[in-house]
């Protein structure tokens, strides 16, 4: 029996999330393959998604090669005849490089930023192999050539890969290309994790039943509509009565790993992948792995990367990113600050402390979005908040402007923050900037947040806004904070375009 990582998150993705913070059944998800299994094949929705990948990526070999020729030699002679052959060639020669990074695995499709990594990864191999080929047997190969066809080829594929996700994604929302998913484990844990499953769609987990140590829900699970099969002895019989092709185990110490052995034994006459939940809370992939230790498999953990040259780098990215940013929107910016003095009294811009990164102050800057006396109305307010922190949040709220509601619309009201990002107060991408009242409520672990700068942009502003909840917007800032990388960035502000301009959770 084999013990492999199932990378579905939005982690990476967001990856990337995991189950409710306080819930047993957080953090990564394995998956167990029992050997001589047999397997009917993956269904027809992922043949239909292979198939359109592979045929993507095909496409995007042929395009990168005529691209690179017209650019390199404008038209066909004698000298681009020999390259012309890369309409051909480089179709093939792609497939193979990306099938060598491992793209076409299901672990790394349909969630998660892996998929791209991997597309990237065989580009950048690809060009390294010609180049030591090119080198080693002294042919003229045309570097202009090679360095516009890869590029261009990656590109395509990474959009077209992007498209298909959104498709898939969008037949999940509507409740098609689904696996069907019986949790095994104590019912808090599993109704966590329902919560979390029938929140994040593109996952494509649909929990059909469930099995309890009670044999019945008695607390939690009764608000949902899952039906409880019985017992942990009876988890075979409700994968057959369900017709699942999912069983996740979530962390329950009825259930160790001679009971797991004989549960994968069970299973291993038909197609249904067991999937085991480990209690590690938001812990990225690349900071785990397996090494095994006379034959008893060990995750070791990796500490969180958050100094050294990564770092050094992304502050880079910040801040000559808000200046280009600062450059290109000063027509819009110049816009906004008019409409805001032509419609109410007061200054354009807004500014109010906030806490930083170790605690420290700071002052940030934003559009007004609010009359002048909004801090004095607030008192009459204060019955009508519509969060569950320690913020006050109210959709129709009365102090705001009209053009107000149409910055906070489009976030327009936040582009000032591009100042501060270049004055090194903040991040184009991480925490949200939190307030001095909220640093004052928080718990020991919502701390850890704070030991990066806080960003414009980040998972709690592409995954609903004002619309989430405290607790999950503060873990999603913990989860950043936990998996760090510069393609995690990418991604993210990637997504925050996406969020923009479908504002839901704008107010």
């Amino acid at each position: 029996m084999t013990v492999t990582e199932a990378r579905g998150g939005e982690r990476s993705e967001p990856q990337v999330r995991q189950a409710e913070r306080a819930g047993p059944a957080q953090g990564h998800v394995y998956s167990i393959s029992p050997a001589g299994r047999a397997f009917s094949g993956p269904p027809g929705w992922q043949r239909k998604y292979f198939a359109g990948i592979v045929f993507s990526d095909v496409a995007a070999g042929i395009l990168g090669a005529a691209v690179a020729l017209l650019a390199r030699f404008g038209s066909l002679n004698e000298h681009s005849q020999i390259y012309a052959l890369g309409l051909l060639a480089l179709p093939a020669v792609w497939i193979a490089a990306l099938g060598l990074s491992r793209a076409f695995e299901s672990r790394y499709l349909f969630v998660g930023t892996e998929e791209y990594q991997r597309v990237v990864n065989a580009a950048l191999s690809l060009a390294a192999a010609v180049a030591l080929v090119s080198y080693g047997l002294e042919l003229p190969t045309s570097r202009a050539f090679v360095l516009i066809a890869l590029p261009t080829a990656a590109a395509v594929s990474i959009g077209a890969r992007f498209a298909w996700r959104k498709w898939l994604h969008g037949q999940r929302r509507a409740g098609k290309c689904m696996k069907r998913v019986v949790l095994v484990g104590h019912e808090s844990a599993v109704a966590a994790l329902v919560v979390q499953l029938r929140r994040e769609h593109y996952h494509g987990l649909n929990v059909v039943a469930a099995c309890l140590p009670t044999e019945e829900a008695r607390g939690a699970l009764l608000e949902f509509d899952t039906r409880v099969r019985g017992s942990f002895d009876r988890i075979a019989d409700a994968v057959a009565a369900e017709r699942a092709d999912t069983v996740i185990v979530l962390s329950c110490p009825e259930i160790d790993g001679p009971a797991l052995r004989r549960l994968a034994w069970k299973l291993e006459r038909s197609d249904v992948d067991l999937i085991v939940a480990s209690a590690l809370v938001d812990v990225a992939g690349d900071r785990t792995t397996i090494r095994p230790v006379d034959g008893l498999p060990m995750l070791h953990l990796d500490h969180a990367r958050l100094t050294g040259v990564r770092r050094w780098v992304k502050n880079s990215v910040d801040r000559i990113g808000a200046a280009l940013l600062l450059l290109a929107l000063s027509p819009l910016l110049l816009g906004a600050a008019f409409l805001i003095r032509a419609t109410s009294p007061g200054p354009a811009v807004f500014k109010q402390e906030r806490i930083g990164k170790d605690g420290q102050p700071f002052t940030i800057w934003k559009f007004r979005t609010m009359y002048v006396d909004a801090e004095r109305r607030l008192a009459q307010l204060k019955h009508l908040n519509e969060s569950d922190g320690v913020l006050f949040k109210m959709k129709d709220d009365p102090r705001v402007t009209r053009i107000g509601k149409h910055l906070r619309r489009f976030s327009i009201d936040e582009f000032p923050q591009l100042v501060n990002v270049l004055r090194g107060d903040m991040s184009l991408v991480g925490p949200r900037p939190p307030l001095a009242v909220e640093v004052a409520a928080y718990e020991t672990d919502m701390r850890r947040r704070l030991v990066v700068k806080p960003g414009m942009t980040g998972l709690w502003q592409v995954s609903g806004r004002s619309d989430l909840p405290w607790e999950e917007a503060v873990r999603l800032d913990l989860r950043y904070v936990e998996n760090w990388t510069l393609s995690l960035d990418l991604v993210i502000l990637l997504r925050t375009v996406t969020a923009i301009l479908r504002p839901h959770g704008a107010y």
